[in-house]
């Protein structure tokens, strides 16, 4: 298998939907830590993307994995791969 035939590089990430923007896409908020700039302190941040959710299936609260894709739109450079927990089903577990 050659070096053209691989789909690598390709980043996944782990996030929560925080709106549905439009008609198949999603804003994803993912969290991390990163230290900070002077103190070193480590610091939680965040980031939103907009996500292509192809099977309008995501709702607002749930967890999904996103995985980075080519430009689709102005915004969107990030693809919906599976929803890992409903926004209900983590609520009524709490």
């Amino acid at each position: 298998m050659s070096t053209s035939d691989k789909r690598g590089g390709r980043r996944s990430l782990v996030g929560e939907v925080t709106s549905r923007s439009g008609d198949k896409s999603v804003k994803v908020t993912y969290f991390y830590k990163g230290p900070h700039a002077k103190y070193l302190k480590e610091v939680r941040r965040r980031t939103v993307v907009h996500a292509h959710d192809e099977a309008n299936v995501c709702a607002v609260g749930d967890r999904v994995k996103i995985a980075e894709t080519r430009p689709l739109s102005h915004l969107k450079r990030w693809r919906v791969i599976s929803v890992i927990a409903n926004a209900a089903t983590s609520r009524s577990a709490i």
